[in-house]
């Protein structure tokens, strides 16, 4: 009679083990079907351009690829750094294998990175960095040498004289920052009877981009130029000439390369612009990611590459590959 009791207690004790442990997790992984896979959240700095959706399809072709799981999001607006700080710190309460991110503020985000590195959960940076050495690598575009090859384009299109405006998305970003003075640095080593209009910021939004542009051209109705260093700000750009009948009087270098712009180039109403590689962005911080996990050895950045493109170029296989649209 006792050794039946026994048995039937190791048996009700076994059943209990095994249900614990088909419902248990490691640290950083996600379950789907029987097997665990590492999870990495990407978060962007939004969502409100082409840009943004083109670098989360290469993400998730990439994780496809690395039989990883990913989670791409980002604020509605890239002027909302506190709400792109608490998906950083809920993705943080998952315990992640590891982190992409791209920062609104280039600085805001460092305390909240240090705890991923003191919990060993490598963080990867994309397109735009922070000022600090926490990231394993940074996967981006050379923004300082892309803004001087638009301010070179530009330079030649006014016969290297007279007003430029500039409008940036912000003054705070990695990329903000990087385009500003990319350009700024070009046209003054190169281009001294050029005079700067600006920077004024408008947030990467449309709307306010406009009417800064709007207001630029009133106050100085002789000016030449305008540079846009996102897609917002060249749009915006490109709605105030047009509203004040400007087309063919402005020349507009823009930067990314949305349908608007695309639009906008092969109709005349922008001269051209640059384009980055952003579903490469995408693969490039999910490959990093998985080889941080590994504990590979990896370069402080990752170059991705850009492009300048125009009327005479835009039809190009290379060009095609890498716009928004």
């Amino acid at each position: 009679m006792k050794s039946k009791r026994f048995f039937a207690i190791l048996g009700a004790a076994a059943l209990v083990l095994a249900a614990c442990s088909s419902n248990t997790g490691a640290s950083g992984s996600a379950s789907g079907g029987g097997t665990a896979k590492p999870y990495i959240p990407i978060v962007s700095k939004g969502f409100q351009h082409q840009f943004w959706q083109a670098v989360k399809k290469g993400a998730e072709q990439e994780a496809a690829k690395e039989n990883v799981t990913v989670n791409f999001e980002g604020p509605a607006s890239e002027s909302q750094v506190d709400q792109q700080m608490d998906m950083l710190q809920a993705e943080y309460d998952k315990h992640p294998a590891a982190v992409c991110f791209a920062a609104l503020d280039s600085k805001a985000a460092i305390p909240l990175l240090q705890k991923f590195k003191d919990a060993k959960i490598p963080v990867i940076g994309f397109d735009s960095g922070v000022d600090s050495d926490i990231p394993v690598t940074t996967a981006a575009t050379d923004n300082i040498a892309a803004a001087g090859q638009a301010a070179d384009k530009l330079a030649e299109a006014i016969g290297g004289s007279g007003k430029v405006g500039l409008i940036v998305h912000d003054q705070t970003s990695r990329t903000g920052i990087d385009r500003r003075d990319g350009f700024l640095k070009e046209m003054k080593a190169k281009y001294p009877n050029i005079q700067i209009i600006g920077p004024q910021y408008g947030g990467g939004d449309q709307l306010k981009s406009a009417d800064l542009a709007k207001a630029m051209i009133q106050a100085n109705p002789d000016i030449k130029g305008f540079f846009g260093a996102n897609e917002g700000s060249a749009i915006g750009v490109i709605n105030a000439v047009k509203e004040l009948n400007k087309s063919g009087k402005i020349a507009v270098v823009g930067y990314d390369s949305g349908q608007a712009q695309i639009d906008a180039i092969n109709s005349g109403l922008m001269l051209g612009a640059i384009t980055q590689n952003p579903i490469g962005i995408g693969e490039q911080c999910v490959k990093a990611a998985v080889k941080a996990i590994k504990g590979e050895s990896q370069p402080k950045t990752i170059d991705t590459g850009f492009f300048w493109y125009d009327k005479s170029n835009i039809n190009d296989p290379q060009i095609q590959a890498v716009l928004y649209k």
